[in-house]
């Protein structure tokens, strides 16, 4: 019996000797991995972990979200945030509507009736409603629009939630964004743009997360959808779907060394662009992008769509339910350098590997390891023979080699690590 007390209370006292490194983990000074993706490549992504305590912040609504921002500002900073928190409130915390944002005498159907093609034509909408539509969707800018600054870490704690917000890092450098999921960013006051596409289109103004002029970001095990708000439950305009969502995470205006890792885009029409424009000519040399682990599920298009940026693609899963919108996966705009290995793909019976690519003014793709529901396939030959009356030919020399990464599973090891371990709430 003594030997048996002895030992329960050497036991007891190992427990109250814990060394302090093996204590749960401040996700908040976590760092990007030396090798981990282009936004590792020199001085390295860092966020906020630099910060000193009166810079650590825990934040459970708006309100304490924006006095954490700073308004941008380039202080080193860590913001936690904690529950649910929806950017669609005014300062007492109330929710608001798109009713709440509407003024000037801003109303849908006078809108509708005012620039309806067959009596406005195709002219850009000018006048009292456009300007009462941007008045009110300045209002509403106003309030989900969120800036981060450069030296940021943002992280959520346990299951962190933000609705309705749009995630901006605009000319910033040093972000981490980590653990978050990211819901319906609504547009409360889309704009008609007549001549988009020959018959016109709806234009929405909101991302979840939009880096524009950033440089060294780190995404990482975020969840983006626009859950709450499909669009595919809006009603069609003009004969065109009325548009709510933007992107879920659109990388432009010569960003540059971005890693996105082990995330989960959900649910949504133009998940992904790489690249502001076909004639940006300063995205020229910048865009260099890594994608790795990331779940792309019931996405119709741009997963990414990809200009001007050197882009690593791989060890990432694509889900295609049956009966979903479908489009393309990947596309290879201009001058666009895709690198991509061991995908895989998942996609219901119609659709066939020769529409996963699409290219607009695109002449390269580098592919190895695609596995197309469970088969090993060659994206560039299929794209090629499938395509070559309507596109031209990809070649295989996409000019670089990606070197910095980890280690690079097969598509059939990485389809089932993915399932499991990408999104928010599924950090290691």
């Amino acid at each position: 019996m003594k030997i048996r007390q002895i030992a329960v209370a050497a036991a007891a006292l190992g427990l109250l000797c814990v060394p302090a490194h093996a204590e749960a983990r401040d996700i908040g000074r976590d760092t990007l991995a030396a090798d981990d993706g282009w936004a590792a490549y020199g001085a390295g992504t860092t966020g906020g972990s630099a910060a000193d305590d009166a810079h650590v912040f825990t934040v459970t609504d708006r309100a304490g979200l924006v006095r954490a921002l700073d308004g941008g500002s380039d202080t080193p900073k860590i913001i936690k945030i904690a529950g649910t928190i929806d950017a669609n409130t005014d300062d007492d915390g109330d929710h608001l509507d798109c009713a709440d944002y509407a003024t000037d005498g801003y109303g849908l159907k006078k809108y509708l009736t005012a620039y309806d093609p067959r009596t406005w034509g195709s002219a850009k909408p000018s006048g009292a409603q456009e300007e009462a539509r941007q008045a009110s969707a300045a209002r509403q800018a106003e309030r989900i629009v969120l800036p981060v600054g450069s030296h940021t870490t943002i992280v959520g704690l346990g299951k962190a939630v933000l609705k309705g917000a749009s995630l901006q890092v605009r000319n910033a450098d040093n972000v981490i964004l980590r653990n978050l999921d990211l819901r319906d960013a609504y547009d409360c006051f889309p704009v008609w743009q007549p001549n988009t596409g020959g018959l016109g289109d709806w234009k929405t103004a909101y991302d979840n997360i939009w880096l524009t002029g950033a440089t060294h970001v780190w995404v990482d095990h975020i969840t983006a959808s626009d859950q709450g708000h499909p669009d595919e439950a809006e009603p069609a305009y003009f004969a065109r779907n009325y548009l709510r969502h933007d992107g879920l995470l659109d990388i432009t205006n010569a960003s540059d060394l971005v890693t996105v890792s082990w995330s989960r885009f959900a649910d949504h029409d133009k998940a992904m662009l790489i690249g502001s424009g076909d004639t940006a000519t300063g995205d020229r040399g910048k865009l260099r992008v890594t994608l790795h682990h990331n779940q792309f599920e019931s996405v119709v298009q741009r997963a990414p769509r990809v200009r001007f940026g050197q882009v690593h693609l791989y060890d990432n899963r694509y889900v295609v339910p049956a009966g979903a919108d479908y489009r393309y996966s990947l596309g290879v705009s201009t001058e666009s350098a895709i690198h991509a290995e061991n995908n895989a793909f998942h996609t219901p019976g119609h659709i066939e590997v020769a529409d996963l690519v699409k290219s607009w003014n695109g002449t390269a793709l580098h592919q190895s390891g695609t596995v197309f529901n469970g088969w090993p396939v060659d994206l560039l030959a299929i794209h090629n023979a499938y395509n070559s009356g309507s596109e031209r030919d990809l070649t295989a020399d996409v000019g670089w080699t990606p070197t910095l990464h980890g280690k690079i599973d097969s598509a059939a090891v990485a389809d089932r690590e993915v399932a499991r371990g990408a999104g928010a709430g599924r950090l290691p």
